[in-house]
Formats: C-alpha cells, structure tokens, sequence
C-alpha cells in the first residue's frame, strides 16, 4: 500500500477482485475509521468551541474500528504515509470475508 495506490492492489489484483464482485464491483460504499466516541448531552454540543478537549472512550494504544457504511468490518492501527494518515488492518471480525 502506498500513497498512489492506496488500496494496495495491483492492476491485475484489480482485474481478479472486480470480476469476482461482477456488477457489485462499482457500487460506492462509505469506508470509515473510528477513533472513538463521546457521549455529550444535547447542551454540551451545542455550547462546543474552537479549542475544546473531549476525552474519547479508547486509550491511544487500542485499535481503530474500520467501518463500511457503519457496519464493523475490521480493526486496525493509524500509521502515516508520508503527509497522510492510513489504517492498516490487524483483525478482519468473523463473518464479514469468506
């Protein structure tokens, strides 16, 4: 994986991947990184400015969730590339490949 290829595959990876989806290839899907979470009441948000600091519920050290469209699929790690942040998976959760 690399910053001109971030997905990580190779052309005729590419090739292989998108006829084993078929036609479900090109559909889009939001693919997120979740750090953590805090519950704050309604007040709380809506009185929120430039500056402020929300503990998260995760220590530094944990692992990322990697969601597609708010389902969990994996967990992973922050790492950087070059100017750029990336996560790389340490953990597929069960049911999702295969």
């Amino acid at each position: 994986m690399n910053a001109m290829n971030p997905g990580g595959l190779h052309p005729d990876e590419e090739q292989v991947a998108g006829l084993a989806l078929g036609a479900f290839g090109g559909i889009s899907v939001r693919l997120s990184v979740e750090v953590g979470a805090v519950r704050l009441p309604l007040r709380d948000v809506l009185a929120l400015q430039p500056g402020a600091v929300h503990t998260l519920d995760r220590r530094v050290d944990a692992p990322v969730d990697v969601l597609i469209n708010d389902r969990l699929i994996a967990r992973g790690e922050i790492v950087t590339i070059g100017d750029r942040f990336g996560v790389k998976l340490t953990e597929i959760v069960a049911g999702v490949a295969g």
